[in-house]
């Protein structure tokens, strides 16, 4: 099976599984919007690097969306704009601080910066509700008011139409010449600059890049579950990206979509089935993933298609 083919079968499932199965919506939009966060990931691991603070992008957009809710009545759609839009900024600010350095000093740095937000937003509960977060009241969208079931389909299938677009995207991204400098910092980045094309620059971009991904996904996801807590930028949070990122494989856009798929249906059985254990389930799985498919969910679905096509020829 091709990756088109795939991207075909997962929207397919996506946008029809909900209506027959109406407690799928909550679940497949929050995968949904996990795969666009995890798909900044992705942007940074084109580059050779991994954060293991990224969450706090998707924390900041989704307090974004409280803030600007509650206090100036906002449509759905401008929310997420606003959202995408604070993440942007913080990215861009972070970023030309950040962009400086590489490999594990660029990881903790995403950590400690993460970590920052995440005590910030517990100690001023007066402002943020500490732990226990801020409720996001449901808006109007695109001038429409609706009701509980109705809001989530319409968040269903515009989170579904965002996601296509976002991956063809950040895949035509990877395809540019932009997306190819990007790559170079991974393999070699002193002949980037001896080409005349600043490192640091082109990292930059890509870097905020990243950041607007993951605010899109957490602005969507902030008006899913109608509360923002602390917790979705704890570091733990930021892991589970890198995690979903790996599990789903890194090669092509979709397979941040089909490992975050992947993830948040095991995690829902789990933690249904295997109460407290649940993390362990997922540790199984990837660990088999790493063994059976070193390129993850993506490349182990592609390698099959082939496979098959392969046997058909013959």
């Amino acid at each position: 099976m091709r990756t088109r083919g795939l991207t075909v079968l997962l929207v397919a499932a996506g946008a029809t599984l909900p209506i027959f199965i109406p407690w799928l919506k909550t679940p497949v939009i929050l995968a949904i919007n996990n795969g666009l966060a995890v798909l900044g990931v992705l942007v940074l691991i084109r580059a050779g690097q991994v954060s293991f603070g990224h969450a706090m992008y998707v924390c900041a957009s989704g307090y974004a969306v409280a803030y600007a809710g509650r206090f100036f009545h906002l449509d759905g759609v401008v929310l997420i704009l606003a959202g995408t839009l604070a993440s942007i900024v913080l990215g861009a600010l972070i970023g030309l601080f950040i962009v400086r350095y590489r490999a594990i000093f660029f990881g903790m740095l995403n950590v400690a910066f993460s970590m920052v937000l995440y005590s910030i937003l517990v100690k001023f509960s007066t402002y943020t509700g500490g732990s226990d977060g801020m409720r996001v009241d449901r808006p109007p969208f695109a001038g429409f008011t609706f009701e509980r079931s109705g809001f989530e389909t319409t968040l269903l299938y515009v989170s579904i139409c965002i996601a296509v677009l976002a991956a063809l995207i950040v895949q035509r991204y990877f395809a540019s010449a932009s997306g190819q400098a990007l790559a170079a910092i991974k393999t070699n980045e002193t002949r980037l600059e001896y080409l005349g094309i600043s490192a640091r620059r082109v990292f930059w971009g890509g870097y905020v890049a990243s950041a607007a991904l993951c605010g899109l996904g957490g602005s969507i996801a902030a008006l899913a579950q109608g509360l923002v807590t602390p917790e979705t930028g704890y570091w733990v949070r930021s892991g589970e990206l890198v995690f979903i990122a790996i599990l789903g494989g890194s090669s092509q856009a979709i397979g941040a979509f089909l490992g975050a798929v992947v993830f948040e249906f095991v995690r829902l059985y789990a933690a249904a089935y295997v109460t407290g254990a649940w993390q362990l389930v997922l540790g199984t799985a990837l660990i088999v993933i790493i063994f059976a498919a070193p390129s993850g969910l993506v490349g182990l679905v592609t390698r099959f298609g082939r496979g098959r096509a392969g046997g058909h020829a013959s």
